[in-house]
């Protein structure tokens, strides 16, 4: 994929009729993302239709949460979400909940552009798998530091280790 796949890039609010192709781009980057960390039992009740029920939900969200997808071609290859924080004494106001983008458009400035429309340069914090370096490098070029906080959360019926990145 070459680099200029950005400036062909749309990157746009989510929408209700997004859920389905959401589901599937997400089922497919958790495969990529966390292949590594979690075992091929724990993916097998993973499916594109179970990732799209629950679109179904976060797409219904309010204006104080910032969610895009990014498209190339009509087709959705990637997703961002932010809003208010969750933790009990957040660091910040504002969290990243998640970004992914397929694989294939890594390295093409596409997850830059989520980045941007969901986070801006405003202050936040997010979680992240401490065995995922590509994710620490990214949040460090934007301004993003570890705060030395970690915490183990279930995923799928297995768990990962997260830190925490803050800006």
């Amino acid at each position: 994929m070459s680099t200029d796949v950005a400036a062909d890039v749309v990157v746009r609010p989510i929408r209700d009729s997004d859920v389905e192709a959401l589901g599937r781009v997400h089922a497919t980057c958790w495969h990529e993302t966390y292949d590594h960390l979690i075992s091929a039992a724990a993916f097998e009740n993973l499916s594109p239709r179970r990732m799209a029920e629950l679109w179904t939900h976060m797409a219904a969200r309010g204006e104080e949460y910032n969610q895009f997808a990014a498209l190339v071609d009509g087709e959705i290859v990637g997703f961002v979400g932010s809003g208010p924080a969750r933790d009990e004494n957040p660091p910040r106001e504002r969290e990243l909940y998640f970004i992914y983008l397929l694989d294939a458009f890594h390295g093409t400035g596409i997850g830059q552009k989520l980045f941007d429309a969901a986070c801006g340069d405003r202050p936040g914090y997010l979680w992240v798998a401490k065995d995922n370096p590509r994710a620490h490098r990214f949040y460090l070029r934007n301004g993003f530091t570890l705060d030395g906080a970690e915490q183990v959360v279930p995923f799928l019926g297995e768990e990962i280790l997260e830190v925490r990145f803050v800006r």
